[in-house]
């Protein structure tokens, strides 16, 4: 039960921040009180991120006070934050690739046998302990490069807990969690506001509003629309104070007609990933894949667009068997693939927005190696208007946008190239409601219009919402084909679990 007269441990008053060309923040109030999980909401681009960094010593306000434990402070960077008893877990993973994840975890803080040696059986008891709080397994003599996305997103939350926060910020700390590690990790948050921890929660996913949060702040462009007790608040209420309007319907799935086949795989194998997974994916339908994280979807969409070499097996596209050894081939015979990791595999976030969306089409932009800047600009132009991106600005460098909207600077690429066949990676991950209800119709007009979508989603409402058919996969095999009609999240469940045995020709 909270305390509401106890003194706050963080209070933000009057905040305000531009950025060259931004509005980003306008006289934003926000607090927090001891042993509570408070829930910051808003479209991508309202000011969640920006508000937690000027609170992180990230980035500096332009105005505003902020009190910690009723003290007037002047965060100057991260580690003066620290000092101060605020951690952070960022939405981008904020760790040092070449470094293993005990080395991360006691960063800028090891522990000394000598002057100039370091403790590294300290170092490494820290870290296990740290990570045994999270109830995860994790090598920690390996660099971080080579561990999962879950992995990374455990050690950096280890990483802040290590600090000893009064304050901890979480910044979308679930979205490349499995449920399991999420539960996981809400029973922590659990405990440790049980100690007195304040949380700053901030997520797109509203079921975790009512599973985790005390309160709730929602931010819109850049200013606060208001503060509720969780449970005095519907989420339809919150949506639309977040996106301005009501939102009726986040999976506007429309009915379209099956046409030809697009894609088919047969017996395709890659050793110790992938075994004999046969499917045909059709014109004019929007094919879900589902699966527990280390299923192989991931793996199964990279097979086939040519990002890793298969062993075994047949593509045919358009009814032709065709040779795919590398994205470069994939995209010649009209394969796309948005990618789960937008970072890294996405984006090129040095270049502009301008360049990103043109990456697919230099050849159409150009004469004699000569690139038209007038078709260029143009293309730009258009696909900002089309996706909403905001800010609409084509020559800021793509690092400096949220990630919802570079989330559609890179759906904007591959509809530039006018590719029959998609495949989308967790399309919607990191994207508030408002945008993903953009998206979701973005994916029905592609449908529509005679595209193959396949998409790849660990968001079951939008597997079963969106999908004309789901294939599940499970442990690197594809064991059932459900049709919409009678899926249900328990039955794709049962099948990616095990739970139910692989359906008639899918028996292996």
């Amino acid at each position: 039960m909270l305390q509401t007269m106890v003194p706050l441990l963080l209070e933000m008053q009057g905040i305000t921040k531009n950025f060259p060309g931004v509005q980003a923040l306008t006289q934003v109030d926000f607090d927090l009180r001891p042993g509570e999980v408070h829930a910051l909401l808003g479209e991508n681009g309202a000011g969640k991120s920006t508000l937690m960094r000027i609170l992180f010593g990230v980035h500096q306000k332009d105005s505003g006070q902020i009190r910690v434990r009723s003290q007037d402070v002047s965060i100057r960077n991260p580690h003066h934050a620290q000092q101060l008893g605020i951690s952070m877990v960022h939405q981008e993973l904020n760790l040092v690739a070449s470094m293993n994840a005990a080395q991360n975890i006691s960063l800028g803080r090891e522990k000394h046998t000598l002057p100039g040696v370091i403790n590294w059986r300290a170092v490494y008891t820290e870290a296990q302990e740290q990570l045994a709080r999270l109830g995860v397994e994790v090598n920690t003599r390996v660099p971080v490069r080579y561990l999962s996305v879950a992995q990374q997103q455990m050690v950096e939350i280890a990483k802040a807990l290590s600090w000893k926060a009064e304050v901890l910020v979480m910044d979308e700390p679930t979205s490349a969690l499995t449920p399991h590690e999420i539960d996981q990790l809400f029973q922590l948050l659990k405990r440790l506001t049980a100690q007195g921890v304040g949380v700053v929660f901030i997520t797109h996913r509203m079921e975790e509003i009512s599973a985790l949060a005390d309160r709730v702040t929602v931010l819109r462009d850049g200013r606060k629309v208001g503060s509720w007790p969780v449970k005095e608040v519907g989420m339809n209420q919150l949506i639309q104070a977040m996106v301005g309007r009501s939102v009726s319907q986040l999976f506007p799935k429309v009915e379209t007609e099956r046409r030809e086949e697009a894609i088919r795989v047969e017996g395709l194998e890659r050793r110790g990933v992938l075994h004999n997974i046969s499917f045909t994916a059709y014109r004019g339908e929007i094919l879900g894949i589902a699966g527990l994280v280390g299923s192989g979807r991931t793996e199964l969409a990279r097979a086939i667009f040519g990002a890793d070499r298969i062993d075994k097996g047949t593509i045919y596209v358009n009814g032709k068997a065709t040779p795919i050894r590398s994205p470069k081939e994939a995209i010649r015979h009209g394969l796309a693939f948005l990618t789960e990791d937008r970072k890294t595999q996405g984006l090129v976030l040095a270049m502009t927005l301008e360049s990103n969306l043109a990456l697919t089409v230099y050849a159409r932009l150009s004469q004699l190696g000569v690139i038209h800047q007038s078709k260029r600009r143009q293309l730009a132009a258009d696909y900002i208007d089309r996706l909403q991106i905001r800010p609409p600005l084509p020559d800021r460098q793509a690092r400096y946008f949220s990630g919802g909207n570079q989330q559609k600077v890179v759906l904007g690429k591959w509809l530039a190239r006018e590719t029959d066949i998609l495949i989308f990676d967790e399309p919607t991950r990191g994207i508030d409601v408002g945008a993903k209800a953009e998206v979701h119709q973005l994916m029905n007009d592609l449908a529509a219009s005679g595209k193959c979508v396949m998409m790849i989603s660990s968001e079951l409402p939008e597997i079963l919402n969106m999908s004309d058919r789901i294939l599940v996969m499970r442990e690197g095999r594809l064991v059932a084909e459900v049709s919409r009609q009678e899926a249900t999240q328990e039955l794709v469940m049962e099948y990616a679990t095990g739970v139910r045995a692989p359906t008639g020709e899918m028996q292996q």
